[in-house]
């Protein structure tokens, strides 16, 4: 063992100690499942999860409807060809941000990437941006997976039963809250029993893509998918194709409040980042064609439209029964990640609430959701990029912390005492360079590009909005750490 790795075992077991006795009125039982539910940062023994493991989670994240969604709203501006482009290149940006601003951290230090946020944004800081941001985001991206359930629920209880249904009629809101409480008992046995169901569900998603993809060729044809046009484009094609791949580097940046967490149940680093980065890619770019063929071919991406018809009662069935189960998992996956930020950046508020009452109820939202299935659909391309203005700003921020401000160097028992100890500790619990800076970077990425209104900047045309408003926030916590916090030591000699 190196001195390095000496010094980052040790560094974790007093994290961890210090943590234990911090918590002290908790219940020997909680405390042993601590580094599982709760916060303290994970040993190397007790990390379970191989390259191979991790690239089956993420394959079923990243295959789960909501990526057959995202292709078919990139068929909306270009066509097959350019759409191609434009979400290789749009992930790729997205997914290179993510990795580099969670995966990279959390997986070296065993700790999910909230916790090792409190030297950027603060303790009080770091709460914010999780009952804020990521709450938001996360109980979003909940809700369309249910929803997306749901719809499959719906077309299969057609086939059946021989009856038309409304696509988004009440069948698709009980779907959809059956598939959260199947979400609630998944989540609420932990990360190992996901980690299993995705070993099963992985495969599965990935050999169904294939068959989807054989059906559309088969019912349509490769020179009618190439001509196919665009379904909805504006004027200007280099805007149309700028705009499909912000949107697609949002859907890549969008996975940065999952991937920390999972990644620090991996066994080493090249079993984190390669998975994490291409697993994703490559997953999503697989489900992204598909749904964008469909769309460019057929008119409407969801496969629980066009399945059926084309794969037959029998299969068509079995496939939308896998999928709805997917979006299960994938809920889990990403809610996970969620109640781990919610509670610790709850400090005392939420120790003491059981894990599967914290989980249930943040599906709340979610379920409440599920009776507007409609609007989490048209509203989805401005969900997503809103979300990325500032998931953006924040990778940028950490991007700056860790690699630049403190060279990789982390004192995990100083970061768990929080407020409590000194080097992560600020006034109010918040550290202002890096909230401005957040603010900073998301203003700059809504000045150069307003999803709402869809105003753009001419530099939008040549450099996007994400990568900018990463760097934007970089430079500016960088510049102000060096105005405010001078004389703050970086570390403390023992």
């Amino acid at each position: 063992m190196s001195a390095r790795d000496a010094k980052a075992t040790s560094s974790r077991a007093a994290a961890r100690r210090s943590a234990a006795r911090d918590r002290a009125p908790l219940a020997d039982p909680m405390l042993s499942s601590e580094h599982v539910f709760g916060t303290f940062p994970l040993l190397k023994k007790e990390r379970t999860w191989s390259a191979l493991d991790f690239t089956w989670v993420n394959t079923a994240l990243a295959i789960a409807t909501w990526a057959f969604l995202v292709g078919g709203s990139t068929a909306l501006l270009v066509g097959f060809q350019a759409g191609i482009a434009a979400m290789l290149i749009g992930n790729a940006i997205g997914l290179c941000i993510m990795v580099l601003a969670s995966v990279v951290a959390s997986q070296r230090w065993g700790s999910e990437q909230y916790t090792l946020l409190r030297g950027a944004f603060g303790v009080v800081g770091v709460g914010i941006l999780v009952f804020t941001v990521i709450l938001i985001t996360e109980m979003g991206w909940s809700s369309l997976l249910a929803v997306m359930a749901g719809r499959a629920t719906s077309q299969v209880a057609a086939t059946l039963t021989g009856a038309e249904l409304d696509q988004y009629g009440p069948l698709v809101t009980a779907g959809g809250l059956v598939a959260i409480l199947l979400a609630w008992w998944v989540l609420s046995r932990g990360p190992v029993t996901i980690g299993r169901f995705n070993a099963y569900i992985a495969p599965g998603l990935a050999v169904i893509t294939v068959i989807m993809m054989v059906f559309l060729v088969i019912n349509t044809s490769w020179g009618t998918l190439f001509t196919a046009a665009p379904l909805a484009p504006f004027d200007n094609d280099v805007l149309n194709f700028m705009i499909a791949v912000e949107f697609n580097a949002g859907v890549g940046v969008s996975w940065y409040p999952v991937m920390g967490s999972l990644a620090r149940m991996t066994r080493t680093r090249k079993a984190a980042v390669w998975p994490a980065y291409g697993g994703l890619l490559i997953a999503t770019l697989v489900a992204q064609i598909v749904g964008m063929a469909a769309a460019l071919t057929l008119g409407d991406s969801d496969p629980t439209v066009w399945m059926v018809p084309f794969g037959g009662a029998v299969l068509g069935v079995a496939v939308l029964i896998f999928i709805a189960f997917a979006n299960i998992t994938s809920m889990s996956s990403i809610v996970y990640s969620t109640i781990l930020a919610i509670r610790q950046s709850s400090g005392r508020l939420l120790a003491r609430v059981p894990w599967k009452v914290l989980t249930a109820a943040f599906f709340v939202l979610p379920a409440i959701m599920t009776f507007f299935p409609q609007f989490m659909y048209e509203q989805f391309i401005v969900f997503v990029t809103l979300s990325g203005a500032f998931l953006a700003s924040v990778c940028g921020v950490a991007l700056a912390d860790y690699f630049f401000l403190r060279k990789q160097r982390i004192d995990l028992r100083e970061i768990h005492l929080g407020q409590r100890g000194t080097l992560y500790a600020f006034r109010g619990g918040v550290n202002w360079a890096g909230m401005i800076s957040l603010l900073l970077g998301a203003i700059f990425y809504l000045w150069l590009y307003n999803p709402i209104t869809l105003e753009t900047q001419p530099a939008f045309l040549v450099i996007t909005a994400s990568v900018p408003a990463a760097v934007v926030a970089a430079v500016a916590y960088l510049a102000l750490t060096a105005a405010f916090y001078r004389t703050r030591p970086l570390e403390i000699t023992r």
